[in-house]
């Protein structure tokens, strides 16, 4: 890991976005509450926000931080969903893993709640959308 024992403890925060193409099928499903597994929607939320609290389990050399806040939406879009994670901490180094994880994982479960009725759901698009504090300061990418 990268010694990060020198840094300032700052606020930071950090946002990722990504998204999911669902058949229309699927779609219907999803939107009239009709999923087998129950609502993927809630459960994507979940597991986003779980998954940004266990990064650095899952990323190797990823620091642990103390996570004050995190916030998964998805956000209907016409061929399926945009989602959105927001992560803060207060510490030495930054949460974009944290956002990043919290997104491909929410975009992971809806894909298993909803696999049975489309196996051609695409996951793509993530990316950091911005990023404040810390030594090399604040990332906002241009959309």
């Amino acid at each position: 890991m990268v010694d990060v024992g020198a840094k300032e403890v700052t606020n930071r925060e950090a946002v990722a976005r990504g998204s999911i193409a669902i058949g229309s099928m699927a779609l219907e499903a999803i939107r009239a509450g009709s999923v087998a597994k129950g609502d993927p929607l809630q459960a994507a939320r979940l597991a986003g926000i779980m998954a940004a609290k266990r990064t650095s389990d899952l990323i190797p050399l990823c620091h642990p931080l103390p996570l004050s806040h995190v916030d998964v939406q998805l956000a209907p879009t016409a061929g399926g969903y945009e989602i959105t994670a927001t992560v803060r901490t207060e510490a030495r180094t930054g949460v974009e893993m944290e956002a990043l994880m919290a997104v491909t994982s929410a975009a992971l479960t809806v894909y298993d709640m909803v696999k049975a009725i489309d196996r051609e759901m695409v996951i793509g698009e993530i990316r950091l959308i911005e990023k404040t504090g810390g030594r090399s300061g604040s990332y906002r990418r241009s959309e």
